[in-house]
């Protein structure tokens, strides 16, 4: 008989809709999928602005409590891992608090609106030693951290170059109101959303992004944030590549598309064929073109917890990989990295994204600089 986890770790969550709802899904099924959890997700307390909202969620979600203020989860001792799904303007002051409570935190993508406020989160709750992730989740695809061993194993030979892009469609309607286009709650519009994504992998993928050259743009009229971004950039390993995103590319409902490039091999991902990487090797294979790898069998990555090969998983259990990933780190007394994105990761992806801005603004080539 398998025994039980070894122990349970107290659930606070800051935000209900989109984040809070993937995030709690993921907490649950933890629970059961890859059973014996590290650590049995225990969800004690939900925390949102719409008190009436935020509680129908609790009920639906199985916290054990709902309230409209995040200070009450910090101060709830049952509690030791707080996790921020809240608007971006929301990030610093609640996931401070939490660390310098002594709770581990989690917190969404962006870190922060940009990278000074970025940077200060890093710094504030790495002093405090709880264990911190930065919600990358698309690092915890099975194909991309497939892709990720076949390139640390050398298989793709010397990189030459990197191409990712994040289209999605929804924003293209003037109407649209919510906190992602007010720059005092989102600090900035497709660049945060969904840029930080592409700088993310391309630095989980290819290494340091060492300079940029690019602008952003607002299509929309009346629109405070920005609408499109587009970018160069070098890598510290001399490679070459581009970073593309936007909310308007009408058709395009979720795709996160990225290629890389080598002296050996290639491969390329779609997010909208979450299970699937295309794999090209230079040995014989030229003229049959890229290949099709179904990302399912046993011995793939994370694999161990789901289906029989070919029994595909979907967007959300992204977050079970990356959940999983942080309990573990806790319960084992494990470095986050370098699977796992950390705040220093999320503020390295904002440094690149500020200085993609400063670079439209100024016409000139920007070379990153990193705070230590």
């Amino acid at each position: 008989m398998v025994s039980k986890s070894a122990g349970e770790i107290g659930i606070g969550m800051l935000g209900y809709a989109f984040m809070g709802k993937a995030h709690s899904n993921a907490f649950k099924k933890i629970s059961y999928i890859t059973w014996p959890p590290p650590l049995e997700p225990r969800l004690v307390g939900i925390a949102g602005r719409d008190t009436e909202a935020v509680g129908e969620a609790a009920k639906r979600y199985g916290y054990e409590y709902a309230t409209g203020d995040w200070r009450e989860l910090i101060a709830d001792d049952r509690i030791g891992l707080f996790d921020n799904g809240g608007p971006n303007s929301l990030h610093a002051e609640p996931t401070i608090a939490a660390a310098q409570a002594g709770k581990h935190v989690i917190c969404e993508k962006p870190l922060g609106r940009d990278a000074n406020e970025s940077y200060d989160i890093w710094q504030a709750v790495a002093a405090t030693g709880v264990k911190h992730l930065c919600a990358f989740n698309y690092r915890f695809v099975p194909a991309v951290r497939l892709a990720r061993e076949m390139i640390e194993a050398g298989e793709l030979g010397e990189i030459r170059h990197f191409r990712g892009r994040y289209l999605q469609d929804w924003a293209d309607d003037p109407s649209l109101d919510t906190w992602r286009f007010d720059p005092d709650a989102a600090g900035s519009g497709a660049m945060g959303d969904i840029g930080t994504h592409v700088i993310d992998l391309a630095r989980f993928l290819n290494g340091e992004i060492k300079t940029v050259s690019g602008f952003v743009k607002t299509f929309v009229e009346g629109r405070k944030v920005d609408d499109a971004l587009e970018a160069a950039v070098e890598f510290d390993n001399g490679s070459v590549g581009t970073i593309e995103g936007t909310r308007l590319a009408l058709g395009r409902r979720n795709a996160f598309q990225w290629e890389i490039n080598g002296s050996k091999g290639s491969l390329a991902f779609d997010m909208e064929r979450l299970n699937e990487l295309q794999v090209f090797r230079a040995d014989g294979e030229r003229a049959r073109g890229f290949k099709t790898v179904l990302v399912s069998e046993t011995n793939h990555p994370f694999w161990e917890y789901w289906w029989p090969p070919g029994h595909i998983i979907g967007w959300g259990d992204t977050f079970v990989h990356e959940l999983h990933h942080v309990l573990k780190s806790i319960a084992d007394d494990t470095d986050i990295a370098p699977y796992g994105a950390t705040f220093e990761d999320g503020y390295r992806a904002a440094e690149v994204a500020d200085a993609i801005v400063r670079s439209g603004e100024t016409g000139q080539r920007e070379t990153i600089s990193y705070r230590t």
